[in-house]
């Protein structure tokens, strides 16, 4: 059962008016609502992931459409992580709208929760991001409307989604080589006697799609094929442990190429590796008619655990892999356990629980990149700022929330947005107008983007130790003319440059720059900072009104930033 808004032909009622007035919803918002019955179910009497799937590629692809105003198919899917099981007799609620649309593509946001309808309880069980394509027409190539947020929770999604897009686009190729380094450090893989061989868990079967499979344009269902792939993945993973396994997460995949009406689809899985208390399985799915070659149409890598009477993870049997691709796949199995623990540790946490400074190296800077220019766009769309102090123009702003302390210093300069951009982005640079910055060395390149610095600053006390931290500085450039320039900082730490008995080490959580532009000449700069045990006593005078060094400081960058406007623009510290 699905529902949509439709627009009444008949005359409105002002109440309703009034009413649709106090309780907006977002006009690409569609609700599916499903109850578990058993022909959806296993014989765990649990709802089969690949029924969820199919649901929430049904709902999504219709929230797509509803925005584009024609036919979509599903391009990919981010990680999905299955918190809960649902039972048979439970309410499954998805909620999917558009969070972003780009030239073709659009990012949908997909939520689902289960119902108990006996109790009136609800829960989370996932939440997914999924990549759909508007199709061409017989005019030519779609052009999609851009998105209107309209509300923080939406302005917060529709920032956040250009971020993702840039992992997405970079995935892939981050994910190999991540794979081919690691796995070379790996090793000869570990024979173990009592192991499973893994081509007992082998899976093959075959489908045909059939008109019940596929779109109105006889293109096979997104969440059709990944239903037809997690059912051979769970008769792989059944081989194994010989016990009913349950699906935890799933990869971020792409669809390679598309299905139709008529194809028959080759679905091969296999069990790559075990460990403890979970194992990998890999799936593809090919296509062909006739006498052709086949086509690849996707692989996705999903995790699954064995649950014991009391929900915890039993102990899996060990796996020994088949010569030569076999253990390839398995020792990239372990090279991927770690990076989709990185994935989870720094995605998943909230702003409040992630640990000030994370260790970094290159597995995780995709993923540590994205945190830190989130938490940034997270905390400039905060609409709750409280004006503490303003001087000249400069205004400082405080926000107290979940016992912690943000707070911003905004000002405008008559200096193009792209230039401060490059200005304040080096922060080799930012000694020549912020006193606190004693020294500044890049300690670590490691793209275009991200910068590992090594920052000093003065101590705050006669004859106190000064302070160091090591920081992490992405640079976003805008993704199009709605968006800021971004300059995103946070703590991490580097086994290259432990504390030292000379400086006391501080942390910061997040800060940087927004740059926007108000004009070709006019910027508008807003300099955020969630205040840490290491920041605070910088800037705590300010805050309590007993000084305005706050003012002094930017008066200064503005300074700086006139006095190289017309400088050639700055370049980054990778091209020096």
């Amino acid at each position: 059962m699905t529902s949509e808004n439709k627009d009444s032909d008949t005359m409105p009622d002002p109440l309703l008016i009034q009413e649709s007035e106090e309780v907006y919803r977002n006009p690409t918002e569609v609700q599916m609502s499903q109850i578990v019955l058993p022909c959806h179910a296993n014989h765990c009497g649990e709802l089969s992931v690949g029924q969820l799937l199919k649901w929430m590629d049904s709902t999504a692809c219709l929230s797509a459409e509803r925005h584009a105003g024609c036919s979509c198919i599903t391009a990919s899917v981010d990680d999905i992580h299955f918190e809960h099981t649902i039972g048979v007799g439970k309410v499954v609620n998805i909620i999917a709208k558009v969070n972003r649309a780009f030239t073709s593509s659009m990012e949908v946001g997909i939520l689902v929760t289960c119902e108990d309808l006996y109790t009136d309880r609800q829960w989370k069980v996932c939440h997914a991001f999924a990549t759909f394509v508007a199709r061409r027409t017989e005019a030519g190539k779609v052009q999609l409307k851009q998105v209107i947020p309209r509300t923080q929770m939406e302005q917060m999604e529709y920032s956040l989604a250009a971020e993702r897009r840039r992992m997405r686009l970079i995935h892939a190729e981050i994910i190999t080589d991540l794979l081919s380094s690691s796995t070379a450090q790996l090793g000869e893989c570990q024979e173990y006697q009592d192991a499973v061989p893994a081509e007992r868990t082998r899976v093959e079967s075959v489908e045909l799609v059939l008109p019940p499979h596929a779109n109105h344009q006889v293109s096979t269902f997104g969440g059709q094929i990944m239903a037809w792939m997690e059912n051979v993945a769970t008769i792989a993973a059944s081989r194994l442990c010989n016990a009913h396994p349950t699906l935890r997460s799933i990869d971020m995949f792409h669809f390679r190429g598309p299905s139709h009406i008529g194809d028959r689809l080759v679905l091969k899985a296999i069990v790559n590796n075990a460990f403890k208390h979970s194992m990998e399985v890999g799936v593809c799915a090919e296509a062909y008619q006739g006498g052709e070659p086949l086509r690849h149409i996707n692989s996705a890598f999903m995790t699954f655990e064995v649950l014991d009477s009391d929900r915890k993870p039993c102990t899996l049997p060990r796996i020994r892999p088949e010569p030569v691709d076999g253990k390839r796949r398995f020792q990239e199995a372990i090279a991927r356990k770690k990076i989709r623990l990185d994935r989870k540790y720094i995605i998943s946490c909230k702003q409040t629980e992630v640990p000030l400074s994370v260790p970094w190296d290159p597995s995780n800077q995709m993923y540590l990149s994205y945190n830190n220019v989130s938490a940034l766009k997270l905390m400039d769309n905060r609409n709750n700022w409280v004006l503490a102090s303003e001087k000249n123009k400069v205004r400082l702003y405080t926000l107290e929330e979940n016992h912690m302390l943000c707070f911003k210093v905004e000002m405008n300069v008559r200096v193009s947005a792209e230039q401060t951009f490059h200005l304040l982005s080096d922060l080799r640079r930012r000694k020549e107008w912020d006193r606190h910055y004693e020294e500044c060395e890049v300690i670590n390149q490691a793209d275009e983007d991200d910068t590992i610095y090594r920052v000093a600053t003065p101590s705050v006390t006669k004859g106190g130790k000064g302070k160091d931290f090591i920081l992490l500085a992405s640079r976003r450039k805008p993704c199009d003319s709605g968006d800021p320039y971004l300059i995103a900082l946070r703590s991490v730490t580097l086994p290259t440059h432990p504390p030292t008995e000379e400086y006391t080490r501080g942390e910061v959580l997040c800060a940087g720059f927004t740059i926007w532009e108000e004009s070709s000449s006019v910027t508008k700069i807003t300099y955020y900072n969630q205040a840490t045990p290491g920041v605070l006593p910088y800037i705590s005078t300010d805050i309590a009104g007993l000084s305005s060094s706050f003012y002094s400081a930017f008066s200064a960058c503005s300074q700086f930033l006139l006095a190289n406007k017309d400088s050639l623009a700055a370049l980054p510290p990778s091209a020096l």
